[in-house]
């Protein structure tokens, strides 16, 4: 009996013990084990990006020159005016514009550079004497006896920085400072809107997160022109002859684009990286076949005709897989030789002056003919060389239009200079950075957002640490871009920006964030059931059976008490 009594008493104990093993040791350790890892993420204060809220800063310097304010004037100057608005664009995303307007009198160099010939004479030396930072403009307020810009003119921009601004007669004599202020303060707002942003460029913008208001069609326009901002892009030119056997063509792609095409580029070198490529493809056809006009003995592509286009001849271009980054493709097409002249006609059935037009976010395609070439005796093939001057001019109008260089037509008044060898002002330069800032902010701050919420909901996906990593890095970066553009340093908002975008695109497609690499709960289960139930119900079982005899004797116990 009490052998017995020592084996039941042994029984337990070892039952017991290995309850304990399993619930102190093996339980947490297999959850250890087994625990999805999940590095640290910033979620507070992607939350905090989340409601995104932008403050833009842009510095304005007005500067009178001799003649346009009176001595008692004069002795007000210099001083300073702030002013502030916001809109709320949505419940999520607010905007906040800051313009601070200096002013004061010219000095005696940019008096004399005033006193130039023309207009863009005066710009040219204004520039030598000193360079305004991206982001800033310098408004020269010029009297009326001068002969800088022409009789119906108030306003001239610049290739730089700056704008000549007539002040007529009857806005200074009699009136105090702040009375001419207070009238040339529209003026000044309309220079602001062409040379710096306005807040139809900035909705434009934020076109991927805030809906555009339907009311604003050249704004949408713009938008779904323009490529979205891209780290890089590849830019291609392709040659296209569907009729080798009647003449040999010649380009000079490579002077050509270092002429024209390449300033262009390293003024948006802080915008985007750029790599060009060309070449030449034989027997690549339109694709539709032109219509014949017997009154004018040519052929012709409607307009409702272009559309056709560009699936058959993309087949025929190849794509780089070896890079991500958007291509704009550039076109150009020599018809044969029995379907030339060629000529594109608009919605309106008139000819296209450029002969050439583009596709959103694709590129564009110019039709360049040849037929002047052909004589009555003349012996195929026929050597031709292209005049690259003409092709580039539209290629490069196109190139800017697909960059999102946007040239809006100026208020009555005023006279804008052309682009210049560049192709582009530092004005125009510095709306597309306004512009390219905040989207690439809104397009980070969405992707981090979407990462977030995307994690939080599903619990198994493993965070390692160069997730972590990347998604801290963006949020550092987006916080600095969203303080250097309240600052107003442009350029540092831009770079911020595109390290931002770069850090949260790198996050968002990793591979190992596929939530198809991980176990779901019901195949865990599947899988853990048939290891530990055979191993669990053996001890449950003892365990039971220890208290149901503990409370048998607890109840034995009792009677004898009474």
């Amino acid at each position: 009996m009490a052998t017995t009594e020592v084996e039941r008493r042994r029984g337990q104990l070892a039952a017991l013990s290995i309850a304990a093993v399993v619930i102190i040791v093996g339980v947490p350790l297999w959850w250890r084990t087994t625990e999805t890892y999940r590095a640290w993420l910033p979620v507070s204060q992607i939350k905090e990006l989340a409601k995104l809220q932008l403050h833009l800063s842009a510095d304005v310097e007005v500067v009178f020159a001799r003649g346009t304010v009176t001595p008692e004037q004069q002795k007000k100057v210099p001083l300073t005016q702030t002013q502030n608005m916001e809109h709320r664009v949505d419940e999520d995303t607010a905007l906040s514009y800051r313009y601070e307007t200096r002013y004061r009198t010219a000095t005696i160099m940019e008096e004399d550079a005033l006193n130039q010939p023309t207009a863009a004479e005066a710009d040219l030396s204004l520039h030598t004497l000193s360079e305004s930072p991206s982001g800033s403009l310098v408004v020269y307020v010029i009297p009326e006896s001068s002969s800088l810009l022409p009789q119906n003119v108030d306003v001239y921009i610049g290739q730089r920085r700056t704008a000549l601004l007539r002040i007529g007669s009857q806005m200074r004599v009699g009136k105090t400072l702040e009375q001419l202020l207070a009238h040339m303060e529209p003026r000044i707002k309309q220079v602001l809107h062409v040379m710096s942003f306005s807040h139809t460029d900035i909705t434009a913008a934020l076109s991927n997160r805030v809906r555009i208001s339907p009311g604003n069609k050249e704004s949408i326009a713009d938008s779904m022109r323009a490529f979205k901002s891209s780290p890089g892009y590849e830019i291609t030119f392709s040659l296209l002859n569907p009729d080798p056997k009647s003449h040999r063509l010649h380009w000079d792609i490579e002077g050509a684009v270092e002429t024209y095409i390449q300033p262009l580029l390293t003024k948006l070198s802080p915008v985007a990286n750029f790599s060009i490529d060309s070449q030449t493809l034989y027997y690549a056809m339109l694709g539709v076949n032109p219509r014949f006009d017997s009154s004018r003995s040519t052929y012709t592509l409607n307009a409702d005709s272009l559309a056709h286009v560009i699936n058959p001849v993309e087949a025929r271009l190849g794509s780089n897989a070896a890079s991500s980054n958007p291509v704009l493709n550039f076109l150009l097409y020599i018809p044969d030789a029995h379907h030339s002249p060629l000529y594109i006609h608009d919605h309106k059935k008139q000819q296209v002056p450029t002969n050439a037009f583009h596709s959103p976010r694709w590129g564009g395609i110019m039709v360049y003919n040849v037929n002047e070439f052909y004589e009555v005796d003349t012996v195929f093939p026929v050597d031709i060389n292209i005049d690259m001057a003409k092709v580039m001019g539209v290629f490069l109008a196109q190139l800017r239009l697909l960059l999102g260089v946007q040239s809006s037509t100026p208020p009555p008044g005023f006279l804008v200079a052309p682009c210049g060898n560049a192709g582009l002002a530092d004005w125009e330069l510095d709306r597309l950075m306004w512009s390219r800032s905040v989207e690439n902010i809104a397009t980070a701050t969405t992707t981090i957002t979407s990462l977030a919420q995307l994690l939080d909901q599903i619990g198994n996906i493993v965070i390692n640490d160069n997730i972590a990593q990347q998604v801290s890095s963006a949020v550092t970066s987006l916080q600095l871009a969203v303080s250097e553009l309240e600052a107003g340093n442009l350029g540092f908002a831009l770079q911020y920006s595109k390290e931002a975008i770069l850090s949260s695109e790198r996050a968002f497609f990793d591979p190992s964030l596929l939530h198809l690499l991980y176990f779901p709960d019901d195949q865990k289960f599947a899988i853990y059931i048939p290891l530990f139930l055979p191993m669990c119900v053996p001890i449950l079982l003892s365990l039971l059976k220890i208290v149901s005899e503990a409370r048998q004797k607890h109840r034995e116990k009792k009677p004898k008490k009474d």
